[in-house]
């Protein structure tokens, strides 16, 4: 078990790299998203040659499959978001996704949250509201980021819960794979489909590419695959949660920027409610 929130703890300072590096990205976010799952799935493919591909079950490759399409679609609103609203707004409210983990677990399995836990994520909430109040004082556009970034915060939690569900069964590479190469191709139709350039990028941006292929992806994402089947996927992603500050830290050493001030604000609340829910959750 300790083993597991060690290796998360290293996927969580990997996915901080993700929106850094994608805005020194010279491509269209679906081609930026594309690119990073494409070489992720070649790269993880290696080791897959080097040793018996494991037998699936016509259930679990669907379930990757579609695994694979909730991350495309995770990593194309997400991206998006990124375009019109700031990088704290963004990975903070796309950080979102353990409150909708808890809210599909309560539904489906009938998990219910303690007291304590409802009121993290009720504190959480208005830490959200405030966060698209305060880019809807600076445009409509920061506030359609916004209502991304959530919908990549939806999309997310699918896919750590069915990945927590194929994981039981298939190891963490042949999944990931699976997973990675379907988004990957849903990305290329949607690149294409949109007209997006494949080709044509600078040097630097092909290097972006590969760092966002091998830092936030492989050990990142591929990392918290692999937990997944060790822990609950809340407990991958609540501890997710760790990436907005170093992506803002990130983004203010290097650009000097931060988010405006009521924004900051939700953001801090966010984090408090955040706190509250972890804490409350591991006393059960």
């Amino acid at each position: 078990m300790k083993t597991s929130y060690i290796v998360i703890f290293l996927g969580v300072i990997s996915a901080s790299l993700a929106s850094i590096l994608f805005r020194f990205a010279q491509a269209e976010p679906l081609v930026v998203a594309f690119y990073r799952l494409a070489l992720s799935t070649l790269i993880l493919a290696v080791p897959l040659f080097w040793r018996r591909w494991e037998r699936m079950s016509r259930s679990d490759l669907l379930l990757s499959l579609g695994s694979g399409l909730f991350l495309a679609a995770h990593f194309a609103t997400w991206f998006f978001s990124l375009t019109l609203t700031s990088i704290a707004s963004s990975t903070i409210l796309v950080s979102t996704h353990p409150f909708l983990v808890l809210l599909f677990a309560y539904l489906v399995w009938g998990e219910r949250p303690t007291r304590g836990a409802l009121v993290g994520v009720a504190i959480a909430v208005l830490g959200a509201a405030l966060v698209g109040w305060g880019d809807f004082g600076l445009s409509t556009r920061a506030l359609w980021g916004d209502m991304l970034a959530f919908l990549g915060a939806a999309t997310v939690a699918g896919y750590f819960l069915i990945g927590r569900h194929v994981r039981q069964r298939v190891g963490a590479v042949q999944y990931s794979v699976v997973a990675y190469a379907a988004a990957s191709g849903a990305l290329l139709a949607g690149a294409l489909a949109f007209g997006n350039p494949l080709t044509g990028f600078p040097s630097e941006t092909w290097w972006v590419f590969l760092g966002l292929a091998v830092f936030p992806t492989i050990f990142g994402h591929t990392l918290f695959n692999w937990a997944l089947k060790y822990v609950p996927p809340s407990v991958v992603s609540v501890s997710i949660l760790g990436e907005p500050i170093g992506a803002t830290v990130l983004a203010w050493l290097i650009w000097q920027t931060g988010p405006a001030p009521l924004s900051l604000a939700g953001g801090l609340l966010l984090l408090v409610g955040i706190g509250l829910f972890q804490y409350w959750t591991a006393r059960t």
